[in-house]
């Protein structure tokens, strides 16, 4: 389970970067980072849990 947390952060990192990166796309910056935080989040959570 965390290492598809894992994998999530990575790729809403990667479409936070791509929203920076290509003009107009902010948005997207936008999401991508809502989503790392809450994904991160629950990563944070599980692992805390489990010890």
């Amino acid at each position: 389970m965390l290492r598809f947390l894992g994998l999530l952060l990575v790729i809403w990192l990667a479409i936070s970067v791509l929203g920076a990166v290509v003009e107009g796309l902010f948005w997207l910056t936008v999401v991508g980072l809502v989503f790392f935080l809450v994904t991160a989040a629950l990563g944070w959570g599980k692992q805390k849990h489990r010890l």
